[in-house]
């Protein structure tokens, strides 16, 4: 099935020699109609916020160099982190199991065997084809499961919020009648009391007869403050009957989101464990193993920045000191994304410098671990930034 692409698409090929770059664009000129050269090292950056390719394609003689030529991207490039792309790396038949073992560490997306030409010479326009329609299919996706059992998690704690706040609005219209009965209680008190003084002594002397004026105070009385207090109290039912009548209507709708927060509560929370020294990952995932977790671990930042790319954890636990580009560069890229500066992110560290601490917190660090790591400290800040984990 011939599959047309759109008319933007665009592949970008990186080298440092131009007549490999003009020999692997003329390959896939042949299928793609947008296809640009990169072969300044001092442009490379630049090139790629350009061009904002959907594909980019190194064609460099040797992996090393193409390890490079990504960090540096990752480094210096204004859009690489929001640019949805697939990167493909060309390689030599001594290099392909090094460029399988960074592909399977998501360091890059694919890899084809290149150097030199072979026969299959469509195979990198194939590989290029590929890597468009899986872009095109996640362009075209819906939210995932982890995404809907997000908002679900804290669609959990809306029951609680209306039950609570239906509870004090309960109170407060108790409160008001309490108020209005007790307001009518001392009225008719001081009334009453003021009728027994008339009795005694105290009456003017204008006053023709006690028992006319205790009928025009008692008829005061009645006017003028037991039926105004009378209407207070019963304006008052209307709001009673509306709170009971407001629980009725939303029961069912909180059965909803109490289904919807089970199903949410059988999606594992994802987290993202980032970290150089293997003994780390390994004794942090140890820590939480077996916790309605799931663990995704990387070795890198660029490692971390591409499982980012694909698949958004709830929480990310970084180490400030990574080969290539170090945790607080990596905080900072993840944060300047729309799409995943929510996440909280806990930095660890070996070294509890105050200028690494402010760094981390001024990059938008959540929270701050100092290693070796406390089993009990850890899992406090997994239960903060993951309740109910």
């Amino acid at each position: 099935m011939n599959r047309r692409l759109p008319a933007d698409t665009g592949i970008l090929v990186a080298s440092d020699k131009t007549e490999d770059a003009a020999l692997v664009k003329k390959l896939l000129d042949t299928e793609f109609g947008k296809v640009c050269t990169s072969t300044d090292p001092d442009q490379t950056a630049a090139d790629f916020d350009r061009n904002r390719p959907d594909v980019l394609v190194l064609a460099f003689d040797s992996i090393e160099k193409s390890e490079r030529h990504n960090l540096g991207l990752y480094r210096h490039s204004a859009t690489i982190h929001v640019q949805p792309h697939r990167t493909i790396v060309l390689c030599g038949k001594e290099e392909v199991q090094r460029a399988f073992r960074l592909c399977r560490e998501g360091i890059f997306d694919d890899y084809v065997l290149f150097w030199p030409m072979t026969h299959d010479a469509p195979r990198l326009p194939m590989s290029v084809h590929l890597a468009l329609r899986e872009l095109a299919g996640l362009a075209a996706r819906a939210p995932s499961a982890e995404e809907f059992a997000a908002q679900a998690r804290r669609l959990a704690t809306l029951e609680e919020l209306l039950s609570q706040q239906m509870a004090r609005g309960e109170e407060h219209i108790e409160s008001v009648g309490r108020a209005v009965a007790g307001a009518n209680e001392d009225a008719g008190a001081a009334f009453d009391a003021f009728s027994q003084r008339l009795e005694g002594d105290e009456l003017p002397e204008r006053v023709g007869s006690v028992e006319g004026l205790r009928r025009e105070i008692g008829r005061l009385k009645s006017e003028a403050i037991d039926a105004p207090l009378h209407s207070l109290s019963e304006s008052v039912q209307p709001l009673a009957r509306w709170a009971g009548e407001f629980r009725e209507a939303t029961a069912p709708h909180m059965e909803s989101v109490r289904a919807l927060n089970a199903l949410a509560g059988e999606i594992k929370p994802t987290v993202l464990v980032v970290d150089d020294d293997a003994f780390q990952r390994k004794i942090i995932g140890s820590i939480l193993e077996g916790k309605n977790r799931r663990l995704l671990f990387a070795a890198s930042g660029i490692e971390a920045l591409s499982i980012v790319r694909e698949t958004r954890p709830d929480l990310i636990l970084m180490d400030v000191m990574l080969p290539g580009i170090d945790g607080v560069e990596v905080l900072r890229t993840i944060k300047a994304v729309p799409r995943l500066a929510g996440i909280p992110v806990v930095m660890t560290t070996g070294r509890s410098e105050k200028d690494i601490v402010m760094k981390s917190l001024k990059a938008g660090a959540s929270g701050f671990l100092v290693k070796p790591l406390a089993r009990d400290a850890l899992l406090a800040r997994v239960r903060e930034a993951l309740p109910g984990s």
